[in-house]
């Protein structure tokens, strides 16, 4: 354990051709950080594998969703007393390089969560035209909730202070959470900030949103973040 204790959370799902090495990276590049990965219930063999790497998982039973794993990792590093925790993709896309940088904005009270950006500099992997449009949709629809302005609302790669690692063990939202979890953060009062990253391709595998589906993402998730934002401002009147 650390003097400041970070961990990172890496939840997975089906992802036995990246977990292996996402974690090697963690482990040789930059011990300074804890991890645990959250095995999501896997069909294939991501169980296996980490268990013969000997990997810190916890694995759940049934697949809860990106959501339920996130919050399991939250739990976690809530009730092991981690200063820091930083949630990062299990296919390989995000790089721990940039985490450095995040948890020093935390440090300096600079934001309570941090999020990495793709679309500040503009460079790497930027995601298809489709998502990148529905990406502006929820980043606007947000900023009209909240009054925030958010470019990267779909970002997994996000790391929180002390504060909000017990935010988001107990209110978390579930499915597809990314969005959501912006407006839980400001309606708690949170400080929000993006910092430029690259991103990679996804290195193999599936994502767990597909084109067929995207409609009903949107959807979801717009219709999400106004009841979350109606019931917060119904809780504080009364």
């Amino acid at each position: 354990m650390k003097s400041n204790k970070t961990l990172i959370i890496v939840p997975a799902y089906n992802e036995s051709d990246n977990i292996e090495n996402v974690i090697n990276n963690i482990v040789l590049n930059y011990p300074q950080y804890d991890y645990i990965i959250i095995n999501d219930g896997s069909l294939d063999n991501t169980k296996e594998i980490c268990r013969k790497t000997n990997f810190s998982i916890l694995n759940l039973p049934i697949n809860l969703g990106i959501g339920g794993a996130v919050q399991t990792g939250y739990k976690y590093a809530y009730e092991n007393g981690y200063d820091y925790a930083v949630q990062i993709d299990g296919d390989g896309q995000h790089d721990v390089a940039f985490v450095k940088q995040m948890i020093q904005m935390l440090e300096q009270s600079e934001a309570d969560i941090v999020i990495g950006s793709r679309f500040i500099d503009k460079k790497g992997f930027q995601s298809s035209g489709t998502r990148r449009f529905g990406i502006k949709v929820l980043s606007a629809w947000i900023k009209m909730c909240t009054g925030v302005m958010v470019k990267d609302v779909t970002s997994g790669f996000r790391a929180v202070n002390r504060k909000f690692i017990e935010v988001y063990s107990k209110d978390y939202p579930s499915d597809y959470p990314e969005p959501e979890a912006i407006v839980t953060g400001i309606m708690y009062g949170g400080k929000l900030k993006e910092v430029p990253v690259i991103m990679k391709e996804r290195a193999g595998g599936e994502s767990s949103i597909k084109f067929w589906n995207s409609i009903y993402y949107m959807i979801k998730v717009t219709l999400a973040i106004g009841v979350r934002r109606v019931s917060y401002g119904i809780r504080r009147s009364k």
